[in-house]
């Protein structure tokens, strides 16, 4: 009996079909002649091309290897510190010095000392007591900021009519802050009686002074037109300085204004953005 194996690289007679093996001369089932077997080598320089072929794999999948490790480092670091912030160093001591002198913008400095925390004990009564000596001499962006106390009850008691009224002045005097904060009481009516027209008044002159949530405000406002005649290209104008300023908001209202504006409109709205200068800001009073 023939061994198995030999039948594992066999072929096949031509005459009868019974499988021979590749060292068979002669078919076994009909004993016709068998041509000798071919044996194919491999092609020269084969084994030296396979060889070249597992050594570029191995590089190729060395370096894959590394950069996957350093990603990995890397990720494991987490996100690279951002640089340290430039803090304003203030000299408490100096600036008490001139506030108990009665310089105004010493006294709403100090104020800000207090109500931060700055090189003080944070107290929010104090900086009610130091913006107010500043307000009462007329120091605009320490009115807004006693007017800021009242509305939100921090240091004093709560009252909207007194951060109207603190509002007004600082508004009057040109302080853009100020004056947005004014149009946001006129617009809900809190503190005062509820008045778009006089909103618009104080949101149109903030935003002449570049004060970009008032810009946006009054985009809106001419959007709608309350308080204000409608007028695409007017909101247009005020929403895109908005955007400009980082307004998020202000970007997509836009987008949706501008669907049913014609291009001519469109262009004009660009234009007015363009050419828009922002008033000088108020000089505080000493």
């Amino acid at each position: 009996m023939r061994d198995n194996s030999a039948y594992m690289d066999s072929r096949t007679c031509s005459e009868c079909g019974t499988p021979v093996s590749s060292e068979d001369l002669q078919c076994p089932g009909c004993g016709a002649a068998l041509p000798a077997a071919v044996s194919v080598s491999p092609a020269p320089g084969s084994s030296n091309l396979g060889k070249k072929a597992l050594r570029i794999i191995g590089i190729v999948s060395l370096f894959v290897l590394v950069g996957f490790a350093v990603a990995v480092w890397l990720q494991s670091r987490g996100p690279s510190a951002p640089p340290p912030a430039v803090v304003k160093v203030v000299d408490v001591e100096a600036v008490e010095a001139k506030a108990d002198a009665g310089d105004a913008e010493a006294r709403k400095t100090l104020g800000d000392c207090y109500s931060n925390g700055e090189g003080v004990k944070q107290s929010y009564a104090q900086a009610a007591q130091w913006y107010r000596k500043a307000a009462d001499q007329g120091n605009a962006a320490a009115q807004t900021a006693l007017g800021e106390l009242y509305e939100v009850g921090q240091g004093v008691q709560r009252s909207a009519a007194e951060a109207a009224k603190w509002y007004h002045r600082a508004a009057e005097q040109g302080d853009a802050r100020g004056q947005y904060s004014l149009a946001q009481l006129y617009l809900t009516g809190n503190g005062v009686r509820q008045d778009l027209a006089a909103a618009v008044k104080w949101y149109a002159q903030a935003a002449e002074h570049g004060y970009a949530l008032a810009q946006y405000n009054l985009g809106i406002r001419y959007k709608e037109g309350k308080g204000v005649a409608q007028d695409s290209v007017e909101a247009y104008k005020w929403l895109s300085l908005a955007a400009t300023c980082g307004v998020q908001d202000a970007t997509e209202v836009r987008e949706a204004l501008q669907q049913g504006m014609s291009r001519e409109q469109i262009k004009e709205g660009q234009s007015r953005a363009a050419s828009f200068a922002p008033k000088k800001p108020a000089t505080p009073a000493q």
